[in-house]
């Protein structure tokens, strides 16, 4: 069944952005005027901004931005709550004030805004979910592009299956969003979602630009705490790997046992090797730490949980 013209918005996360939010906007206006003209979007769309408890001038310019065009919307955190919950926040509350498809995208703009018409396109044939994949790492460090592999190939590995190069710059439909809803849990790993829920889903290749103001807040500490929520969510391989690792520590003991024995009655004497036995204790500890970690992890998971706490909460709203 033919599409109508879909009112779009656009999502973007803030978190200390002082220095590009305004250009952002700017740009991100000059795309939807476009898209307008070519009868791609209505005239309604509009963008969201969240701000994730900036303590610079974010909220005073999105402010600003609001007073002079109605397109601009938004909405401040008490406090930062992390780019995961800022991107949920803007998914559930475009969701509220009404939209056909929304588009996620990084408040610095690196990745390229024109890509948008192309989503619109897989929208329009068909696609529930568009996922941005970018063509290279080109403007990463070796430290960032090291990293962000390892990232993808470890979740991958681990049973959390996300496309390689892809970050949270998507399109969703409004269905999509009715789906989210039913999700109930605090820490939501919206990747993993987006690639579980099974919904009809294309992809579209992008170019990344160089930040032209400020800095990453993503550093190697929270795409490692990204991973542990990702892995904890949506998958159980690790704790499976406990088990394996169990069963074969077990069955080298039981070996090591039948080869004390056979020497004691054999030969009639104790096997030596005080430093094989220290290094066998040291890394039989080592190894039981690093299970009761993975385990740690999943426990802690539930404990965040049950506790229901909410995943975050508004100080202030612009419609």
């Amino acid at each position: 069944m033919e599409r109508a013209v879909p009112k779009l918005a656009i999502i973007i996360p803030c978190y200390n952005e002082e220095l590009c939010i305004k250009n952002t906007v700017e740009q991100l206006l000059v795309v939807i005027g476009d898209l307008i003209s070519k009868n791609k979007i209505t005239s309604e769309s509009y963008i969201y901004l969240i701000d994730d408890g900036s303590v610079d001038n974010t909220w005073n310019i999105i402010e600003e931005l609001h007073k002079q065009n109605n397109k601009i919307k938004g909405t401040k955190f008490i406090r930062n709550f992390g780019n995961q919950k800022a991107i949920m926040a803007g998914l559930e509350s475009v969701r509220d004030i009404g939209c056909d498809c929304v588009v996620s995208i990084d408040a610095d703009l690196q990745q390229d805004e024109w890509a948008i018409e192309k989503f619109l396109d897989e929208y329009m044939k068909g696609a529930e979910i568009v996922l941005g994949i970018r063509n290279n790492r080109k403007t990463d460090s070796f430290f960032k592009k090291s990293t962000a592999i390892m990232f993808y190939k470890v979740m991958n590995l681990l049973g959390a299956n996300i496309p390689m190069n892809h970050s949270d710059y998507r399109l969703v439909s409004k269905r999509t969003l009715d789906i989210l809803s039913l999700y109930p849990e605090k820490l939501f790993f919206l990747r993993g979602f987006f690639h579980e829920v099974g919904l009809p889903t294309a992809y579209v290749n992008f170019d990344v630009k160089q930040r032209f103001a400020g800095t990453s807040k993503f550093n190697f500490s929270s795409l490692m705490g990204l991973a542990l929520n990702g892995i904890t969510s949506y998958s159980v391989i690790p704790l499976r790997f406990v088990a394996v690792l169990g069963f074969f520590m077990a069955l080298i003991s039981f070996i090591v046992g039948l080869e004390t024995i056979y020497e004691k009655l054999v030969f009639h004497n104790s096997p030596n090797g005080w430093a094989t036995n220290i290094i066998m204790l040291c890394a039989f500890g080592g190894i039981q730490l690093f299970c009761l970690g993975i385990i740690g992890e999943y426990v802690g998971q539930l404990y965040r949980e049950v506790k229901s706490r909410p995943r975050y909460i508004k100080d202030i709203e612009l419609k």
